[in-house]
């Protein structure tokens, strides 16, 4: 892309992230692209924003939703050191969700039930958005509960869930979204919950630690 395009496509996404960020403020609901799928976010200290987030997506209750961080020490700041948390968090940024026990004192709403899933999307704009937000938004996929998830900024916005859809302001740059929903593993135990991208990766990383005999 010309020197001059790249200029306008960041200029024009750091506009979108700052209306977002305005909107998350309010209670909000963003919609947004990631590396696979897309997805809706709120802030995660904002009880409208999260019981708002509950409500469109049609998710019941006592279902958790993940936690999407800006980097991985963003993510381990919430949860207990173990060692395969500690081998597979090598992956991030990327397509993958660690489900693990969270730091005790733990905002419920990052923790239900004391494990907080965790995930750090590689998708530049997505990262801006999370720096832009303090490094931690609650996030799941952009769909109703049940249907396929959105893949493109259209798809968003026909679903009407989120009160604003991050435009595609950056699409040469950005790297494609995927279709395939991350990798979920269950931490300390390692089973995997969800397949996706990373099952090699996670199994290879985990055959060290089990060998290693480390906890």
């Amino acid at each position: 892309m010309p020197e001059f395009l790249t200029s306008f496509a960041q200029n024009n996404a750091a506009i979108a992230v700052d209306a977002a960020w305005t909107v998350l403020q309010r209670g909000g609901v963003v919609a947004y692209p990631s590396e696979t799928v897309w997805g809706l976010a709120v802030l995660p200290d904002h009880p409208q924003g999260v019981q708002r987030l509950y409500e469109v997506k049609g998710r019941a209750a006592h279902r958790p939703v993940q936690v999407s961080c800006q980097d991985a020490r963003a993510g381990l700041e919430l949860a207990q050191p173990n060692a395969a948390l500690s081998a597979l968090s090598t992956l991030w940024p990327g397509p993958l969700t660690l489900v693990t026990p969270a730091l005790p004192g733990t905002p419920p709403a990052l923790a239900p039930g004391g494990l907080v899933g965790l995930r750090v999307p590689s998708h530049p704009l997505a990262l801006a958005l999370l720096r832009r937000c303090g490094g931690r938004l609650l996030t799941t996929s952009c769909n109703p509960s049940g249907l396929p998830p959105a893949l493109t900024a259209a798809q968003a916005r026909d679903m009407a869930l989120a009160d604003f859809v991050l435009p595609d302001v950056q699409a040469a740059d950005e790297g494609p979204v995927e279709g395939q929903a991350s990798t979920v593993v269950q931490l300390p135990e390692g089973t995997v919950l969800r397949s996706g991208p990373l099952d090699g990766a996670v199994a290879a990383l985990l055959t060290e630690v089990w060998a290693s005999g480390l906890e």
